[in-house]
């Protein structure tokens, strides 16, 4: 086989992969009048084609001006163009031309213009930032003596940048190269293997950047830092044909099902995910932060999974779950299998330690079933032992048992581990298998599987129908209180983020982190939501852990923002290097590096939660006041400070707008609490000014008609829409609305809107946010923009899986659902604009 193809076969399965190449020489062949230059149609179809593909991305990187590209090319379709030798990548020049350069750049020109007058065959080549004195028609004889007409006359100049190319000298008043545009480029995409086609001198620039794996093709002859070369453009285009061939077929056998397509089994304590095809591939024990007993979602079936298929291999027709409950029931022609956590006898609010999950299998057809867990995330070698009625998981610190009397298993080795397998033909009783952890005892249950599926359907659907729904998608607010409810932890009053970890938020990336826990900033959002629906216990219940949490903490400003859902630290981040992650995304990680952050913006949401509870009748008592002082104190304390912010960027601490109005909430909230219980605190309305004075003096960009990300920086962050969402300035204030709209016109896209734009000190781009969706849709709505709000709301409501969950994010260019799931922000979003609306109306 060729090796420039080999190579480029082998470059194409890596996680996140980036093509970039040269457009003259590379992608058009060399042409004596540059206008004239056309991309090869085959080759350009391949870089199309590799645009479209996800976790692929393609670049053409030119000394043209990008304008230019954009004419020769035609439509992007996903292209990323960059001109002026890397000089243009986010703006078209001149427009981000620096001022003190403009008046350089016109003298190049006099001085290009001179010396074309002097020579025939001379063409000068004017960009936005530089003048390419073209020499490739002019007399041989002569050529020398233009080259030096150019480095000992203009090139000479205090402040120009020389590129030297083939039969091309370019002069330019900016400093770029294509090799600089190349790893910026990298380290935005996170692209885990480049592959960079060109025949230019410049092009070597970007050679040099490269190391394993990455490919380097030169076109043509002459010394190269390239490791391959090709003869010409229709090597290049053999070249791209192959690669895309490659990377589809790659695709395609790593397609994972898509995020939003699970489905949520929950008992309070853990929870498990169902795949669209049945399977059980996520089930953490004995609660939603420990270990993994499944991790199929993370890694393909070797990583542990519990599934049950038609024999003939046929898919299921139909998944959806049983009324207003977990119980999830999936179809396949001619029989069913339902499952469900059970929740009876008190067992959602008991200490986590004994879960039982339940298959139920009914119906007529010939089924096989396999059952391979891999205990701690697979990093224990897993054997089977088999039993009367079942199986036992060997070497656990817990006891696991199936229980499966009558199946004829086989048990298979996989390495270190032990599968099970069963083949059968299902009759007229029902296939009862359960899995219980937490007991070695085989005995039958003394209920009945009936009697406990129907139990379980009652908790979920009895508390359920006491909600008080908006006439605005009342089934779609119905599930996502429910899946608050499922993400709840019974025992403690904890309410977990996510019910996952490292759910890509860049498919193929390293923005993959653990949400299995809580943050009382998004816990006291999610509860928030459920006391609007007209349910309070776990707003209570919640406040109660919080309360216990602060009680260990050696004051209220140490509030960390995350807790585990027992209420205690969280170990140090760590990677779980035996699993290779969603879609190849890596690494996979267990704990979070949040817990060592510093983020203000905790306190706002907790007495926003308190001062709710009051308006709607809860028995607050001294406790809850006891908290609302601690954490007005501490807010007194540390207001001022700069934080990390509620996107917990890795980067450092800054004066975050958010923040800071958070913290005025917080006193603002704390004032209505103090006459609810019938205190006095004198001093808070001027501490809660002063935060509000400080906020619209600094937070405030005149020239950007919008409150921005931080005091200090310019960056659009839909976190800013706070200052009108919660009060500080009112829904008409020109502030409030200028900041919708510059959210509206940087951030959203289509059905999404992102966090922000900027540089948060980690590679790879990442989803629209659900969350700041909803938060554009109740600004739309406060700002008298019903049919936008309306609209916006029903195309983010058709982001939701088939059975309604949503996860954190979505990347609107390839249509995946991205991020933990399902997730506590999206559902409590989904509510609070669905109310929002249903105020309008």
């Amino acid at each position: 086989m060729n090796p420039v193809i080999q190579r480029i076969q082998e470059a194409a399965t890596a996680p996140v992969l980036f093509v970039a190449c040269d457009f003259d020489g590379t992608l058009a062949p060399i042409v004596s009048d540059p206008d004239l230059a056309r991309a090869d149609p085959q080759a350009l179809e391949s870089l199309r084609a590799l645009a479209k593909m996800p976790q692929t991305e393609v670049a053409v990187i030119s000394g043209r001006a990008r304008a230019d590209l954009r004419k020769l090319l035609g439509p992007a379709d996903g292209i990323l163009l960059v001109g002026s030798h890397g000089g243009e990548i986010d703006a078209d020049l001149p427009d981000a031309l620096p001022d003190e350069a403009r008046p350089l750049l016109e003298v190049l020109r006099t001085d290009a213009d001179s010396i074309a007058g002097r020579f025939a065959g001379v063409r000068c080549e004017y960009k936005p930032a530089s003048v390419a004195i073209h020499y490739r028609n002019a007399d041989p004889a002569v050529i020398a003596q233009i080259q030096d007409a150019i480095l000992e006359g203009p090139a000479r100049r205090e402040g120009v940048f020389i590129r030297r190319g083939k039969m091309v000298i370019e002069l330019a008043v900016i400093e770029a190269s294509k090799g600089r545009a190349l790893q910026t480029l990298r380290y935005r995409l996170a692209a885990a293997a480049v592959v960079f086609i060109g025949d230019d001198l410049t092009d070597e620039e970007a050679f040099a950047t490269l190391s394993s794996p990455d490919v380097g093709v030169k076109v043509g002859d002459g010394e190269t830092l390239a490791p391959y070369s090709v003869h010409d453009v229709s090597g290049v285009r053999d070249a791209l044909a192959a690669l895309a061939v490659t990377r589809e077929r790659f695709l395609a056998q790593s397609r994972a099902a898509p995020i939003e397509r699970h489905s949520l089994l929950s008992d309070q304590r853990s929870a498990a995910l169902v795949s669209p095809e049945g399977r059980i591939v996520w089930m953490c024990l004995p609660r939603i932060d420990g270990s993994a007993l499944f991790s199929e979602l993370l890694d393909g079936p070797y990583a542990g999974h519990f599934s049950v298929e038609a024999a003939d291999g046929t898919p299921p027709v139909e998944q959806a779950y049983v009324g207003d409950s977990f119980v999830l029931q999936t179809r396949w022609p001619g029989f069913s299998v339902t499952d469900y956590m059970d929740c009876t006898s008190g067992r959602p609010f008991r200490r986590a330690g004994r879960t039982d999950l339940l298959r139920v299998i009914e119906g007529k057809g010939n089924i096989r079933i396999t059952f391979a867990p891999r205990l701690d995330f697979g990093r224990m070698g897993t054997r089977l032992i088999q039993l009367d009625d079942g199986l036992e998981v060997d070497g656990s610190l817990d006891p696991i048992v199936l229980r499966s009397p009558g199946i004829p298993w086989n048990l298979v080795d996989e390495g270190p581990h032990q599968i099970a397998t069963a083949e059968l033909a299902l009759g007229d009783e029902p296939v009862v298998l359960e899995l219980r952890y937490g007991t070695a005892n085989m005995d039958p249950a003394n209920a009945s599987e009936t009697d406990r599926r129907e139990l379980t359907a009652r908790f979920w659907h009895f508390w359920a129908q006491t909600l008080k729904l908006p006439d605005i998608a009342p089934d779609m607010v119905r599930r996502s209180a429910l899946v608050l409810r499922g993400l709840f932890h019974g025992p403690t009053g904890a309410i977990a983020a996510a019910a996952t970890t490292s759910l890509p938020e860049h498919p193929g990336g390293v923005r993959n982190w653990d949400y299995r826990y809580c943050w009382p900033r998004d816990a006291a959002l999610a509860a928030a939501a459920l006391v609007r629906l007209g349910t309070t216990g776990q707003a209570m219940k919640f406040l109660d852990w919080l309360l216990g949490v602060l009680d260990n903490c050696p004051s209220p400003e140490c509030l960390s923002p995350v807790y585990t859902v027992a209420g205690g630290h969280l170990m140090p981040e760590a990677e779980i290097g035996c699993l290779r992650g969603y879609r190849e995304s890596r690494p996979v990680r267990v704990g979070n590096l949040a817990a060592q952050q510093v983020q203000l913006d905790v306190f706002g949401p907790i007495l926003d939660l308190v001062a709710l509870l009051g308006e709607s009748g809860a028995a607050l008592s001294t406790e809850h006041w006891r908290l609302t002082e601690m954490l007005v104190t501490a807010v007194e304390s540390r207001w001022q400070e700069p934080d990390h912010g509620i996107w917990e960027v890795r980067r450092p601490r800054q004066h975050h707008v958010h923040s800071k109005v958070m913290c005025w909430l917080s006193v603002h909230r704390a004032i209505s609490i103090a006459r609810y219980m019938g205190r006095k605190r004198p001093h808070w309305p001027e501490l809660r000014d002063s935060i509000a004075r400080d906020v619209l003096e600094r937070g405030w960009k005149p020239h950007r008609n919008a409150f921005t990300a931080t005091y200090d920086e310019d960056y659009s962050d839909a976190s800013a829409l706070s200052v009108g969402l919660v009060g500080m300035v009112p829904p008409d204030d020109p502030r409030f609305m200028g900041t919708v709209q510059l959210v509206e016109r940087e951030l959203r896209v289509g059905p999404t809107v992102y966090r922000y734009r900027y540089d948060d000190g980690l590679p790879g781009p990442e989803g629209g946010f659900h969350l700041c969706t909803t938060w554009l849709i109740e600004a739309y709505a406060l700002t008298g923009r019903n049919d936008d709000a309306r609209g916006l709301f029903e195309e983010f409501i058709a982001l939701a899986g088939p059975t309604g969950l949503l996860s954190e994010e979505y990347d609107p260019r390839y249509g995946l659902a991205l991020g933990n799931f399902p997730q506590a922000y999206s559902h409590l979003g989904l509510i609070q604009a669905a109310l929002r609306l249903n105020q309008g109306d």
